[in-house]
This record gives structure tokens, C-alpha cells and sequence, in this order.
């Protein structure tokens, strides 16, 4: 299984990527972020495999969100 994590300050579209990805059987989404920061909480207790991220979100942008990612 790929383990998934979608960040996007938009409900609606995390709600569309969720559902998007969800429908192929070997993607399992472990969880879902409102911001970067959050992203980087839960990118270290979740593992995912792969992150799903906007560039442009409030508190922190995809992009420090990714640098602090990949840090750890």
C-alpha cells in the first residue's frame, strides 16, 4: 500500500484529492492537513509515502512546508 498525506488549505479540494485517490485500491490516504505546519507534524508520526501539497496555504506555504519536510 502507498501511504498518503494531502495538505491543502481548502477543504473542499483536500476533500476532492481524498476521494480522487481513493478510488485506486493499493492508495491509502492516512491523513490530511490545513497547512504546512500542520504537514510537518504529521508527515513525522504518519510516515506517508507520498505527500499531496499546495504550494500556496496560510501559517506555512507548500514549499517551506517541503524544505523542513525533507530536513528531517
Amino acid at each position: 500500500m502507498i501511504r498518503v498525506l494531502v495538505v491543502d488549505d481548502s477543504h473542499m479540494v483536500r476533500a476532492w484529492i481524498v476521494d480522487c485517490v481513493r478510488s485506486d485500491p493499493e492508495i491509502v490516504v492516512v491523513g490530511t492537513a490545513p497547512d504546512g505546519r500542520k504537514a510537518v507534524e504529521l508527515t513525522a508520526t504518519l510516515t506517508p509515502d507520498v505527500i499531496i501539497m499546495d504550494m500556496a496555504m496560510p501559517i506555512m506555504n507548500g514549499i517551506e512546508a517541503t524544505k523542513q519536510i525533507m530536513a528531517n
